[in-house]
Parts: structure tokens; C-alpha cells; sequence
């Protein structure tokens, strides 16, 4: 019975952490000149309208940086005119930072797909944009086109 009690207390601790998720989050990796971005959960316009607000105000965010971004725990897809509306925010940002690589994180398929589309609005704003299935596979490709800047 104490044992259930506490499976019922880890749960519950679980979901309270699951429910302060931030939907858009990110760390920018200075030694990489690397963004960092993960979306979970449910997402909204907002959310990542927001999450640029966070990025124009970020002092660290300047330069050329290269860009990873995992959707794989987003709930849902985003759809089309808001992938428009991302686009519309990333040039916005080219007065302050200039983005190179975009590698994006996606596994299932319909996600895989929708990132697929959007790569076609964004290539503007990036000198390259892949969508992977696997983090490691992204990580791989973005380390392949550092090294390939170190020596051009």
C-alpha cells in the first residue's frame, strides 16, 4: 500500500512539471554559435512569436549562429500560414543576428513533413536547412558543415 501511495505522489509530481513546461525553449550554446531550440507540448502562434521577442532581447544572440530545432515533442504540426508567420519573425531578426545552418528535429511523419514545407519558406533566411528524424543525425550534420567552415 505505501507503495502505491508513492507512485501516486511521484505522478502527480510528474504532471505539475509537465504542466510548467515552457512550450518554446532554448540555450544558446556561444563556444558552438549555436541556437538551441526544443518546442513540447501544446504550442501555440504566440508561444513562438514570443519566443522571438525572448531572442531579439537576448544579448546573446548576435553574430552568425546556426540554429537546431526539435519538434519532436511539440503535440501538434504547426499549419502552413502560421509557418508563414515564422517566417515573417525570422526576418525580422536579420537586423540582429545572422542565422547559417538549420537542422530540425522531427520524427513523426506528419511533423517531419510540415518542417519539410517550412524549410521551403525559410531557406531565405539560412544558408542550409535539413530536416532529420533523429537528434544525433542532426547533431552529425551540423558539426560536418562547422568543420567545413573552419577550412573554406
Amino acid at each position: 500500500m505505501m507503495v502505491r501511495s508513492q507512485c501516486r505522489s511521484l505522478r502527480l509530481f510528474e504532471v505539475i512539471l509537465e504542466s510548467d513546461q515552457v512550450p518554446v525553449s532554448y540555450m544558446i550554446d556561444p563556444t558552438r554559435k549555436l541556437i538551441r531550440t526544443t518546442c513540447s507540448g501544446p504550442i501555440t502562434l504566440a508561444n513562438v512569436i514570443e519566443h522571438f521577442r525572448e531572442l531579439k532581447d537576448d544579448p546573446a544572440c548576435v553574430g552568425h549562429l546556426d540554429v537546431l530545432l526539435d519538434v519532436d515533442a511539440a503535440e501538434s504540426p504547426p499549419e502552413s500560414d502560421q509557418l508563414r508567420t515564422v517566417n515573417s519573425q525570422l526576418r525580422q531578426m536579420h537586423k540582429k543576428v545572422q542565422f547559417g545552418m538549420l537542422a530540425i528535429v522531427a520524427k513523426r511523419d506528419v511533423m517531419f513533413g510540415m518542417m519539410r514545407v517550412f524549410r521551403v519558406f525559410a531557406e531565405e533566411n539560412f544558408r542550409a536547412i535539413r530536416v532529420f528524424r533523429e537528434a544525433r543525425e542532426a547533431e552529425a550534420w551540423l558539426s560536418l558543415r562547422e568543420a567545413d567552415d573552419i577550412y573554406s
